[in-house]
C-alpha cells in the first residue's frame, strides 16, 4: 500500500486570497503545496505568528509581525511574500540572517492607493463625513460652520514623491492645485519645516523606518497653518497621533483623514471623538483589482523562491540571495 508524502505548507494570512482562485490558491496545489488560511482579522502576537508559521516552507501574508523570534520558531520557512508593499512588521535582517526571501507587491496598487489619498483630501476638505452626519440627523445645513473648503487654487505638500507620491500630485494638479514635494531623493525638494508652513493640505508617502517614525509630531503641526489639513495613508506609526489630537482639539489645524495608525486596529483615544477627521481602515491601497493582483503576484513569488528563480525585482532584503547561494 503506497504512503502518501505529506505536503508541504503555505501559511496564508492575507484575509481576500481565494484558496481556490484559478490564479492564486489552485495554483499552489498544483506546485504540490498545501495552502493554509489563516486570514488576520486583528492584532496579532508574534507568539501567534510564529504559532502559525511552525512547519510552514511558505507564507503569503498582511500585516503580521515576524520578529527574529518568529524566524527561530520557523525553520523551514523560505519565503515570506507580503501583499503589498510595506515591510515595517517585518525584521528585514532577522529575515536574512535566517536564509528567508521577502518579497513585495511594487506598483500593484499604486493608483488606487493614489486614489484612495485623493479621495480623503476631498472627503477633509468637502467635509463629506460631517455633511452625511448631519443629513442622517435630519439636517439641511448647508452653510454655516459646515461650509467646505476648496481643493482648487490651494497648495498641496506631499511629503514623499516616490510612485505613489507623484501619482498623487498628478491628481491634486488636475483640481488646479499647486504641488510640493519633499524627498531626499529630490534634487529641488522643498525643505518639510518650508514645506509644512505653505502648504494647505500635506499628506504623507513616506515607508516607516527609524528615521521616520513621528516625523510629524507638536513642533512639524505647530508650523502648519491653522487652516492646513493633514493626510496620511502610508503608515501611522509616521504621525504622533497624541499630538495630532491635540493640535485638532486646540484648533491649530483645520482637520485631518487618516487611513493608518500607529496601532492597528486600535485608535489613539480622542481620534474616533473628533468630527473634524475622517478614518477609514488601512484600505487606501485596496480595490477588487488591486487585490486581485497583488495576491497573484505574491503567488507569483512563492512559487519563484521555491523554484529557486527569485524576482530580484521584488525581493526586500536582497542579501539574502548572496547569502542562500553561498
Amino acid at each position: 500500500m503506497a504512503v502518501e508524502t505529506a505536503k508541504e505548507r503555505v501559511l496564508v494570512t492575507w484575509m481576500d486570497f481565494d484558496p481556490d482562485g484559478a490564479r492564486t490558491g489552485a495554483r499552489l496545489r498544483a506546485a504540490g503545496l498545501d495552502v493554509d488560511c489563516e486570514p488576520k482579522l486583528g492584532a496579532r502576537s508574534p507568539r501567534e505568528v510564529a504559532k502559525l508559521v511552525t512547519g510552514a516552507v511558505a507564507a503569503i501574508v498582511s500585516t503580521d509581525p515576524f520578529d527574529r523570534s518568529v524566524f527561530a520558531s520557523a525553520r523551514g520557512l523560505k519565503v515570506i511574500a507580503r501583499v503589498g508593499v510595506g515591510t515595517d512588521s517585518i525584521d528585514l535582517e532577522a529575515a536574512t540572517a535566517a536564509g528567508v526571501v521577502v518579497t513585495t507587491t511594487p506598483g500593484a496598487n499604486r493608483e488606487t492607493a493614489a486614489d484612495h489619498a485623493l479621495a480623503m483630501i476631498l472627503a477633509a476638505l468637502r467635509r463629506v463625513v460631517e455633511h452625511d452626519a448631519s443629513v442622517r440627523r435630519g439636517e439641511w445645513r448647508r452653510g454655516g460652520d459646515l461650509t467646505p473648503w476648496d481643493l482648487h487654487g490651494t497648495t498641496v505638500g506631499l511629503v514623499g514623491y516616490g510612485d505613489i507620491g507623484r501619482a498623487v500630485g498628478r491628481r491634486v494638479a488636475g483640481f488646479g492645485a499647486r504641488v510640493l514635494a519633499c524627498d531626499p531623493a529630490l534634487a529641488d525638494g522643498v525643505p518639510l519645516p518650508a514645506l509644512l508652513e505653505a502648504a494647505d493640505v500635506v499628506s504623507l508617502h513616506l515607508p516607516l523606518t527609524a528615521a521616520t517614525r513621528d516625523l510629524i509630531g507638536a513642533a512639524e503641526l505647530a508650523r502648519m497653518p491653522a487652516h492646513a489639513v493633514l493626510v496620511n495613508t502610508s503608515r501611522g506609526g509616521l504621525v504622533d497621533e497624541r499630538a495630532l489630537v491635540a493640535a485638532l482639539r486646540g484648533g491649530s489645524i483645520r482637520a485631518a483623514a487618516l487611513d493608518v495608525f500607529a496601532d492597528e486596529p486600535h485608535l489613539t483615544p480622542g481620534l474616533a471623538e473628533l468630527s473634524n477627521v475622517v478614518l477609514t481602515p488601512h484600505i487606501g491601497g485596496l480595490s477588487q483589482r488591486s487585490i486581485a493582483l497583488m495576491t497573484e503576484r505574491a503567488t507569483d513569488q512563492v512559487l519563484a523562491v521555491l523554484a529557486g528563480r527569485p524576482d530580484r525585482g521584488c525581493v526586500a532584503n536582497p542579501a539574502v540571495l548572496e547569502a542562500v547561494a553561498s
